[in-house]
C-alpha cells in the first residue's frame, strides 16, 4: 500500500501515517492539497492529512481540498502532540517550525524567548532540518527527532500551551473505497441558497434522530462573497437508518447545490 503524507520524514503526519503503513510504503510531499489530489487521481492508495488540532482548530487547507476533490475518508487517527525545543546549543536567534506548531507553543515562546524570530516553514520536520544545518536556528518538533543524530539537543520538552494537545488526522482513499460502515461519518453540504434559518434546518434532522454532531464548520465556497460550504461530522454510520433519513432531508434542503458523502470510518488513537 502506497501512502502519501506531509514530509519530510519525522513530521507528526509521518507518525500518524505509520499507523496505516510501514515506513517503506510512505512517501512525502509538503502540500495537503497535493496529497488529496494524488489520492483522488489514483496515484496513491492512501493519503494521511491533518484536519483538526485541539488548540488551533481546523486545518482549512484540508477542508478545502475535500470540497474540491472526490475522495473517501476511511479512517481517523488521533495522536497526542508532544512539542520539544530542539537546537544545536542554547544560543539561537530563530525558532523554525510549522505555523500550527508555533501557535501551539505561543505562550512558552513569549515567556522564554520573547526576542526570537519565529519562522513558519512547511512542516515541523523541515524546521528540524533547518536547525541541523544552522546553529542559529532552533526547531519545534517531536523530541524523538533529536535521536536521529547527535547534532541536536532537546532544550525543553512538552512546551505546548495545553498538555492535552492532540491532532486529528483523516486517512483518505480513492472514492471507490467509500464505506457505509463505521462509528463516524463525514460529509460536505453546499446548499447554494441563503435564507434565515437555513443552518437550523440543516441541523434539526440530526437532533430529531438523536445523532450527535461532532463538528460543524463553514468554509467560503469561492463562488461569491457570503456563500459557504458546510463540513459536518457525526457520531453515526451511513449504514444506520437514522443517518440515511437525516441525509435525505439535508439533500432536499440542498437540492440547488450538492451533498458529498465522504464515508463512514472508525477512529484509532496512536501514542508516540
Amino acid at each position: 500500500m502506497q501512502v502519501l503524507t506531509l514530509g519530510p520524514e519525522g513530521t507528526y503526519s509521518h507518525r500518524a501515517a505509520s499507523a496505516v503503513a510501514n515506513d517503506e510504503e510512505i512517501s512525502f510531499t509538503e502540500s495537503v492539497t497535493a496529497i488529496v489530489e494524488a489520492v483522488a487521481n489514483g496515484e496513491y492508495d492512501r493519503g494521511v492529512v491533518p484536519v483538526e488540532n485541539s488548540i488551533e482548530g481546523s486545518v482549512t487547507e484540508s477542508l478545502d481540498a475535500f470540497a474540491e476533490y472526490e475522495i473517501a475518508v476511511v479512517k481517523e487517527v488521533i495522536t497526542p502532540i508532544r512539542h520539544a525545543l530542539l537546537a544545536q546549543s542554547e544560543t539561537f536567534d530563530t525558532v523554525a517550525s510549522h505555523a500550527q506548531a508555533l501557535a501551539q507553543c505561543r505562550s512558552y515562546l513569549e515567556e522564554n524567548y520573547p526576542d526570537a524570530t519565529l519562522e513558519a516553514v512547511a512542516s515541523t520536520a523541515r524546521g528540524v532540518q533547518h536547525a541541523r544545518e544552522d546553529p542559529s536556528v532552533a526547531a519545534i518538533g517531536h523530541p524523538a527527532n533529536a535521536d536521529d543524530d547527535e547534532s541536536l539537543l532537546v532544550l525543553a520538552e512538552d512546551i505546548q500551551d495545553q498538555t492535552s494537545n492532540a491532532t486529528r488526522f483523516l486517512v483518505v482513499a480513492p472514492v471507490s473505497e467509500r464505506s457505509e460502515a463505521g462509528a463516524k461519518t463525514s460529509f460536505i453540504v453546499y446548499p447554494d441558497v441563503d435564507y434565515p434559518g437555513l443552518l437550523l434546518e440543516m441541523l434539526e434532522p440530526f437532533a430529531e434522530r438523536d445523532i450527535n454532531l461532532t463538528r460543524v464548520e463553514s468554509r467560503p465556497s469561492g463562488e461569491r462573497l457570503g456563500d459557504y460550504v458546510f463540513h459536518i461530522d457525526i457520531a453515526a454510520g451511513l449504514y444506520e437508518e437514522r443517518t440515511q433519513d437525516a441525509l435525505a432531508v439535508i439533500e432536499s434542503i440542498a437540492e440547488e447545490g450538492w451533498v458529498r458523502r465522504l464515508g463512514s470510518y472508525d477512529s484509532e488513537t496512536v501514542i508516540y
